[in-house]
């Protein structure tokens, strides 16, 4: 009987192994239904099929069939019939790497906790009576304690459950769960921490989560994937990234795989952590585990490769979604749109919206304002007048904040019709009535264009209808105020501003020296000065300090450090090209030099100089005008000290305006032409590139020994 039992279980594999591997595995069979994989070294070994047909048995003889006939028909009727190509795999294989020192990895599905038979409970009601209760009592643990005295069944672990999951507060359920723990009725499972963990995120309690897995840790509790994944989750919404790392790689060393919602956010938190081979590596990871990204996670790469404006990161996001078939949704779009516009990809991002509606999808205001702040970035004034008319034709989505969007999009594109059209709009809309910002819009609008009276009757609109000025729109107003002169109405302004609670800060006291460089009357510059010294005492004081011929350099130098210190960086440079044009204008050259070597000695001006070995260039793109005919004057004594002292020189300078289009550069180029006539420099304007001033060596060098020999015969 065994002999013909195991001549019957005589069944051959297919064994794909190299050449050089001789050594058969030991399988042993448990069922003839089943088809094994087993893998080793790297090889994947499958059972297909018997390479021979079974070696035929004798008929029967006895009236009932023994076990070894049974066996023999069943595997004729189960396993295939042997062909000539047997030893060829119908379609490859999946390998399957296990490693026999760690336990095989559990992926949890969504159901991932045990779900006992429903069976009607009576208690129910009561109990989710007493947990509102729990919930309207006070927070403290007297309070909290007292009403639990009164709990109306025994805290069984179904009973204490519910109302565990019934309590909203984060703190109840931190005190309920406490409780628990002093009854010491029943042993404490994973679900109760879960539950109470759940609470605590609510809360953004990330340091009372992670001391609760501390003790599930110490208390030798499992923590399954809901568990990480809250830790994980919470982590991540306090900012704590770096936890979020640590908890996730612990995950990682239990051999328990995390689910999609974990592979999303640690996604994330890799993303903002900036780690992007990081993010690559675990993607890949994760997909090679069977894991299929959801919107989210090709969200959190968007963004990513939008944030580092890595335009081939954002194509690569596209062609997985394409490739998985994966639908993106409004999310999607509109983060991957945010990247096409940080990439410095407008067309692309024009491309993608028009296919987010051809696929049927709506935009709603996020889309809208992203797409116009792109357009307005780009300049094109074509495209975004186009979307307009999209959102009023088909009815898109507007609220405030794309409302002002475009309003600020109009003011950098110099659109004063299209942004009058679109104030109105705003003015008879329910939703949408202009704010602040609408009308600082408004008035940047106005005075870039010059147009003083719209903005002074725009002003007196807001005082009127009680829109609150801000310091933005008081800046503009301002600014327009002091290009026209009109000094009194400047000082009224500011005085009412003031009053109405706008609190200068640097860029509106930088607007006011502006003024005062501009102002030519003494008595107007005192009425500019008398503002500015209720607006910031200290820079008023360093202001009179530095238009005193007495004062000392070491400490003007001091007093000027103490300013900029006080400062926002931003401010920096623009108040000391103002402060040098204020010495100019009263004939203080001197002054106005030390005050552009402390600017160059304390980085305002890092670009100022460019030196190769074939060309020496001054660039003065980032200098208001007094500035950039100090910085000549500077280099001009310079390259005449060179000369003398006969160092060696480049075969080209050059000096750099720009094209007038710069805020801090418009009209630079023709007063940097007159000064470097009145100067009699050897430079004369390139015809190949506006804004460029060109000289050779052999130019520079007769200058200067022109001028040496005019001061030579002078003396």
């Amino acid at each position: 009987m065994a002999t013909s039992l195991s001549s019957v279980l005589d069944v051959h594999f297919t064994v794909h192994l190299s050449v050089s591997d001789t050594k058969k595995p030991n399988i042993i069979f448990n069922s003839p239904f089943r088809q094994y994989t087993t893998t080793k070294r790297g090889f994947t070994i499958l059972c297909n099929s018997s390479k021979s047909s079974p070696k035929p048995s004798p008929e029967p003889t006895q009236k009932n069939p023994n076990l070894s006939d049974q066996l023999r028909t069943l595997s004729t009727t189960t396993l295939p019939k042997p062909t000539t190509h047997q030893n060829q795999l119908l379609s490859k294989p999946k390998s399957t790497w296990v490693n026999p020192t760690k336990p095989k990895r559990s992926v949890l599905s969504l159901q991932r906790h045990k779900r006992s038979s429903y069976s009607y409970n009576p208690q129910v009601r009561e109990l989710k009576l007493f947990a509102h209760r729990l919930n309207d009592c006070d927070n403290s643990e007297a309070a909290f304690l007292s009403v639990l005295q009164e709990i109306p069944h025994p805290p069984t672990r179904e009973n204490a459950l519910l109302i565990l999951n019934s309590l909203r507060p984060w703190q109840k359920a931190r005190l309920f769960l406490k409780w628990i723990k002093t009854q010491n009725l029943f042993p404490l499972e994973t679900i109760f921490y879960n539950v109470t963990m759940k609470s605590l995120k609510y809360g953004r309690q990330f340091e009372l989560i992670e001391e609760l897995a501390r003790e599930m840790i110490n208390n030798q509790i499992e923590l399954d994937n809901i568990t990480y994944c809250t830790l994980i989750t919470c982590a991540k919404k306090c900012n704590h990234f770096d936890k979020a790392v640590e908890w996730f790689e612990r995950m990682y060393k239990t051999s328990l795989m995390p689910d999609e919602v974990t592979y999303s956010a640690i996604l994330d938190v890799y993303a903002r952590l900036g780690k992007v081979e990081e993010v690559l590596n675990l993607y890949e990871r994760a997909r090679g585990s069977g894991w299929k990204p959801d919107p989210i996670a090709f969200s959190v790469l968007g963004r990513m490769f939008g944030e580092a404006g890595d335009y081939d990161g954002i194509r690569y996001v596209l062609q997985e979604m394409k490739s998985l078939d994966v639908q993106p949704n409004l999310v999607v779009y509109n983060t991957l749109l945010e990247a096409m516009g940080k990439a410095g990809k407008p067309g692309l991002a024009r491309s993608l919206f028009q296919e987010m509606v051809e696929s049927g999808l709506t935009p709603n205001e996020k889309t809208l304002t992203v797409l116009t702040k792109i357009y307005g970035k780009a300049r094109w004034s074509r495209d975004a007048l186009e979307l307009w008319k999209q959102m009023s034709s088909k009815g898109w989505p507007m609220d405030l904040i794309l409302y002002n969007t475009l309003l600020n999009m109009c003011a950098d594109l110099a659109l004063e019709e299209e942004a009058e059209r679109l104030f109105e709009d705003m003015k008879g809309s329910e939703r949408c009535r202009p704010d602040s910002w609408s009308y600082t819009a408004m008035l940047n609008i106005y005075g870039s264009g010059g147009h003083v009276d719209k903005a002074v009757e725009l002003f007196e609109e807001m005082s009127e209808s009680g829109v609150k000025l801000n310091v933005m729109g008081c800046t503009c107003l301002i600014q327009c105020l002091g290009k026209a002169k009109r000094i009194e109405d400047l000082v009224r302004v500011f005085g009412v501003s003031i009053k109405r609670g706008v609190k200068p800060d640097d860029r509106l006291c930088g607007c006011l020296l502006s003024v005062v460089s501009l102002c030519e009357e003494s008595e107007d510059v005192d009425k500019v000065l008398a503002c500015l010294q209720q607006a910031n005492p200290k820079l008023f004081a360093f202001v009179k300090l530095a238009t005193e011929e007495k004062t000392s350099f070491e400490t003007f130098k001091e007093e000027f450090r103490g300013i900029l210190s006080e400062t926002a960086v931003e401010a920096r440079r623009p108040f000391c090209n103002c402060l040098i044009d204020i010495c100019r204008n009263r004939k203080l050259h001197e002054r106005a030099h030390e005050l552009l070597y402390l600017g160059t000695l304390y980085g305002l001006y890092p670009g100022l100089h460019n030196k190769t070995v074939h060309e020496w260039c001054l660039d003065v793109r980032s200098l208001s005008v007094g500035a950039a005919h100090t910085a000549l004057e500077e280099w001009m004594g310079t390259l005449s000290k060179i000369v003398q002292h006969k160092e060696e020189l480049p075969e080209i300078f050059s000096a750099q305006t720009g094209s007038g289009t710069h805020k801090f550069s418009q009209g630079l180029a023709n007063s940097f032409a007159s000064h470097v006539k009145k100067l009699e420099a050897p430079f004369r304007q390139s015809e190949q590139k506006v804004g460029c001033f060109v000289a050779t060596r052999e130019d520079v060098v007769s200058w200067v020994q022109s001028r040496l020999a005019s001061s030579a015969a002078t003396a």
